[in-house]
């Protein structure tokens, strides 16, 4: 993750764009950062205006235009002295990712009181208005004082409408904007892209993690940025988070802090109510920070380490809960059902951040930034998967970034080098035989024992350097009053991914209303190619290029009209080649239809076999990516009080390479899956559905892999075959909002529609189909109609959307030092629809993906209220408090109840919601007592009650469509004696020291 740093000139086009600038005298030429503040407005016109950092003794200094107006980019957020000659100087505060307006005439400085470390000073804090942005901005006041579930900086962004954060039971973090999938989000920090291009998540290291992004101390402030970002923002296509990290100033400072809770001092969960005994579980967080000279005003450190130990509760439920009506707790075997109930997931994380900034003129900077970051966590305990099919996993983190930024009286360059190393390395925690306990009839798991599946070993990742240069004009006399910014990215990214390991073979029970049987109905495993590598590796180029001009038309009509196109190069995916023997299978003959090739098969059902082979030679990467970024903001009264703005703007993210990456190492270590004879089967050949291959049971499969493999000696039969869309599309998104911003004496308001379509989203569907083309007949799929000599073909390509209408309200009353109170208000309301649950990928149970309804989305609550306040109260007391409201989110699920539908499907696609008012609910509360101590450091004591009504915000679901053909009419419900998300009510007690 590393941060907006050290830049150097090293790119030639910038350096003769600063080069020609300088020549012929254009006015103002200065480098956009995402994470930096700009400062613009109007003062006497040719007049000098300079810009001082209070705390670092920073100066930055520009030229007003001959119609007085002027723009200081590239301003670390934080408190400046800004002065345009006498009478005009005044202070104030920038916040992150601004641009703010600020016009300075004789006699018309303002100022409110504040602090800066051990200085007192006026400053007023500058408020964006002017954008089309839809987003707010989180301060450094509500990130140390409102209450949180887990230090994770990103938790705060929910008090942002539209923002949805998550501990779920498993205690992993996300991040969600609107209905979209958190793959779409992305995170800056300083500048950098936190992209994660391999596995979910979003951000780099944030997949299925307890931990978090960043160390939680590091940052200053951030900016939460929902829809129509301007056109320096890329690989995003819902929400940006745009952070600035602390950094060092003229005085040392530092902090430490240790936070400690375990089972005595919360509730227990539901599980542990009902088994009437607390699982054992602590927490401990801890870390420390200083920064300060090195040279004054000119050389600068920052150093942060944060540590993590977790042991936290979980609770092992079945993944289904009903069969035909009867309770699976009485069907499963007596050993499984031991191993349902309460469980523990330990976790463990170490952070280390530094920041060196050096100013050796008053027109350059330098940045120097290092972080790492190392985990260790239990996985798979929960919902399906018992403690003896869980995972351990590594998630290690490595990044830096050196950044110069040189400036001069109109023109200024800033150039930003950085590499990233991640990586995550899941491994089963035992070895041997897996049990997957499954009805067989629907096709859904219910319990899985022993050894976890070989696809839970893996080890994915990417490594590389990039280097990115953004430019900014303004002033431009002769046009207006624009600013036009330009920039260009390119990075080599090199992309691992081990998606198995050649161990745990899986073993299938039919679980039925008569019981479990104790003959295995299936078995799936792996059976490695000699000479080929089970681990896939691409070398990964992506090049994006932007134009962005914000035009003042005049004192009330600021338009934004940006464009960025964007490229990449996964030579992973395009130097491909579709194995020899999987082409002839697919163009050979189908033996289940005499005279006809399996190829004539699947055209009958629409797929054309040569739109999925690849030469090596004819994929194309994707070069459409345009994306225009279109806003406006209208100040009614030209006094940045009541603003109207709106946008359009398009969007594109990426395509995974954990996605990607399959049809290269399932050809290395292909996965087979067989079926067995059993008494209990009525099928003409003794297996289940008729599924083939089948063959006779023996108990010697039991004792090792290799008398599995041997089932097959040189035979791929039941091997599925992955094969990718050779011209596969990159999803992306389309983004509409209108809306009006108002300052109301302390209150600033916001009122938006935002309306998100997406599309392209990657996805699996089955390819197999009957000899005449059909999916469906006699309500069955066609499983036993994969490739000749092979097993099922899965295809990949695109087609998972959402349709997103929101509306977004919000009220924030800032925290100020001559007003020590503070409250946000958030609301949202959201209309979503998807044709696939945005947490899957893989979509078997009809034709194609355009064959899925359109149901409700299950990625967001209906309605969500979001409140957080503080206080600061006589005696060093502050006290702070978080409300959190939300509706049910519906369950997206395969309908099958024993009826046949009119396209011959025996299941449908459907959504069911809980009949509850309320699906999430908690109130927060945190008091703090600070110490003074000699005048040289504040020491405090902080005392958090999380959930203190002890509400459930269940996670579990039971889900009952219904039998005999007839559906239920509520067939959706919590399971009260589930998993929550969150926690149940849990203190926890912080003590720690500021200098």
């Amino acid at each position: 993750m590393g941060t907006r740093l050290g830049y150097k000139r090293t790119l030639l086009a910038s350096a003769i764009a600063a080069t020609l600038a300088a020549s012929a005298g254009l006015p103002s030429i200065g480098w956009a950062q995402t994470a930096d503040a700009t400062l613009r407005g109007r003062a006497t016109a040719n007049a000098e205006v300079v810009a001082k950092n209070l705390a670092t003794g920073v100066t930055r200094r520009t030229k007003a235009a001959e119609d007085g107006s002027y723009t200081i980019p590239g301003l670390q957020p934080g408190t400046y002295s800004v002065d345009a000659g006498p009478g005009t100087a005044t202070t104030v505060t920038l916040t992150v990712a601004s641009t703010a307006t600020l016009d300075l005439a004789a006699g018309t400085g303002e100022a409110a009181t504040g602090t800066l470390g051990e200085i007192t000073v006026k400053s007023r804090r500058l408020v964006e208005t002017r954008t089309s942005e839809v987003g707010e901005t989180v301060s450094l006041q509500q990130i140390e004082t409102v209450p949180q579930l887990t230090r994770n900086f990103l938790e705060f962004a929910d008090t942002v409408p539209g923002m949805v954060f998550t501990r779920d039971s498993q205690g992993h973090t996300s991040l969600r904007g609107g209905a979209q999938n958190t793959n779409s989000t992305n995170v800056y920090i300083d500048g950098v892209g936190q992209k994660n291009y391999v596995k979910e998540g979003g951000v780099s290291g944030q997949f299925n993690t307890q931990g978090n992004p960043f160390p939680q101390l590091a940052i200053g402030e951030y900016k939460v940025i929902t829809s129509n970002y301007k056109a320096e923002y890329d690989q995003v296509s819902s929400a940006a988070i745009v952070a600035e990290t602390k950094y060092g100033t003229n005085e040392f400072h530092g902090e430490a802090y240790g936070q400690y809770t375990n089972d005595h001092l919360r509730a227990e969960t539901p599980s542990e109510v009902k088994a009437a005994k607390k699982t054992p579980s602590k927490t401990k967080e801890f870390g420390a920070s200083v920064g300060g000279p090195i040279i004054k005003d000119r050389l600068h450190f920052f150093v942060v380490y944060e540590g993590k130990r977790y042991v936290s509760p979980i609770t092992v439920t079945p993944g289904v809960t009903f069969i035909n009506g009867v309770d699976v707790t009485t069907l499963l075997p007596a050993s499984a059902v031991a191993e349902l109930g309460p469980g523990q997931l330990p976790f463990s994380e170490d952070q280390y951040f530094g920041k060196l900034d050096f100013e050796p003129t008053d027109k350059d900077r330098l940045e120097f930034t290092a972080k790492e970051r190392k985990e260790s966590q239990a996985d798979n305990i929960g919902v399906t998967n018992a403690k003896s099919a869980s995972i351990t996993v590594l998630n290690d983190e490595t990044r830096f970034s050196l950044r110069w930024q040189h400036s001069g009286e109109r023109w200024s360059n800033d150039v930003l080098f950085q590499h990233e190393d991640s990586f995550n390395t899941p491994a089963p925690v035992s070895s041997g035989n897996g049990i997957v306990y499954s009805s067989q009839a629907s096709n859904q798991d219910i319990l899985k024992t022993h050894a976890a599946d070989p696809r839970a070993a893996q080890d994915k990742g990417q490594r590389g350097p990039g280097i990115q240069d953004d430019l900014t004009l303004s002033d431009l006399h002769w046009l207006g009053d624009h600013t036009l910014k330009m920039g260009a990215k390119y990075k080599r990214v090199d992309l691992t991914a081990a998606d198995a390991e050649n161990i745990n073979p899986q073993f299938r029970y039919n679980v039925t209303t008569a019981g479990t049987d104790t003959i295995p109905y299936q078995a799936f495993f792996t059976n490695p190619v000699p000479g080929l590598s089970p681990t896939a590796h691409s070398r990964d180029n992506q090049f994006g290029v932007y134009f962005q001009d914000d035009w003042v038309q005049n004192e009330h009509l600021t338009w934004f009209l940006g464009a960025r196109w964007d490229y990449e190069r996964n030579m992973g995916y395009l130097n491909y080649v579709t194995p020899a023997n999987v082409v002839a299978a697919l163009n050979g003959p189908d033996p289940n239809a005499p005279g006809q090739t399996y190829a004539q098969s699947l055209a009958n059902g629409g797929v054309n076999v040569n739109d999925y082979i690849s030469t090596g030679h004819n994929r194309k990467a994707d070069t459409g990516e345009f994306q225009p970024r279109l806003g406006f903001a209208f100040d009614i009264d030209a006094d940045q009080r009541h603003v109207v703005f709106g946008g359009y703007g398009r969007s594109y993210d990426r395509d995974l390479y954990d996605y990607l990456q399959v049809e290269v190492t399932k050809s290395a270590l292909p996965e087979y899956t067989v079926n067995f004879q059993n008494p209990n089967a009525t099928a003409p050949n003794g297996c289940l559905g008729g599924a083939t291959p089948c063959y006779a049971w023996n108990p010697n499969y039991l004792n090792g892999l290799s008398n599995l493999q041997t089932l097959l000696a040189s035979s791929n039969a039941g091997s599925e075959v992955d094969i990718l869309n050779n011209h596969l599309k990159t999803p992306y998104s389309d983004q509409f909002s209108i809306g009006m911003r108002n300052t109301l004496g302390s209150w600033n308001t916001s009122a938006t529609v935002a309306r998100v379509i997406s599309k392209n989203g990657f996805v699996y569907t089955l390819g197999n189909r009957f000899p005449n083309g059909a999916f469906w007949m006699n309500g069955g799929q066609p499983w036993g109609n994969g490739v000749p000599g092979f097993g099922s073909l899965i295809i990949g390509s695109n087609g998972i959307e959402t349709k997103t209408t929101q509306l977004l309200l919000s009220a924030e009353k800032p925290y100020r030092a001559e007003s020590p109170w503070g409250l946000t208000l958030a609301y949202t309301f959201t209309d979503a629809s998807q044709n696939r649950s945005v947490t899957d990928h893989y979509a078997f149970d009809q034709e194609n993906i355009s064959q899925y309804p359109f149901i409700r989305s299950n990625a967001v609550a209906r309605h969500r209220f979001v409140a957080a306040g503080s206080i600061g109260l006589p005696w060093g007391f502050v006290v702070a408090s978080k409300l959190t409201l939300a509706s049910p989110i519906p369950w997206d699920d395969i309908a099958n109840f024993g009826r046949i539908y009119p396209n011959g499907a025996n299941n449908l696609p459907s959504a069911g919601t809980p009949q509850n008012f309320f699906g999430e609910r908690s109130i927060d509360f945190q008091i703090t007592k600070n110490f003074d101590i000699a005048g040289y450091a504040t020491a405090y004591v902080r005392l958090d009650v999380l959930n203190i009504f002890n509400w459930g915000s269940y996670s579990d679901y039971i889900v009952n469509w219904g039998a005999n053909g007839i559906a239920n009419a509520v067939p959706v419900s919590f399971n009260y004696a589930g998993n929550i998300n969150g926690t149940p009510r849990e203190l926890k007690l912080m003590i720690g020291a500021k200098f």
